[in-house]
């Protein structure tokens, strides 16, 4: 059987269920498996940046892209000082 990998995130509720934070983007009823990958402590990771935080610059990122507010590649780079 040949399957689909979709990574998301989700919260666990005081009665153990999932709920997910995003649509999955399927509409067709079916099983599926889970992994679900718990951290073992109740710490944040600090390098994780938080999801509100990423749509929201996905979109300023698409706006930017979108209403030509862009630099070309070739000009990414200038001004900075890489050792």
């Amino acid at each position: 059987m040949i399957m689909k990998a979709i990574e998301t995130t989700a919260t666990i509720n005081e009665s153990g269920q999932l709920t997910l934070d995003q649509s999955l983007g399927t509409t067709k009823p079916q099983r599926v498996r889970v992994i679900v990958l718990i951290p073992e402590d109740d710490e944040v990771d600090p390098n994780e940046t938080p999801t509100e935080i990423l749509i929201e610059g996905i979109r300023q990122g698409l706006y930017e892209a979108l209403t030509g507010q862009t630099i070309p590649l070739s000009e990414m780079w200038e001004g900075i000082d890489a050792e």
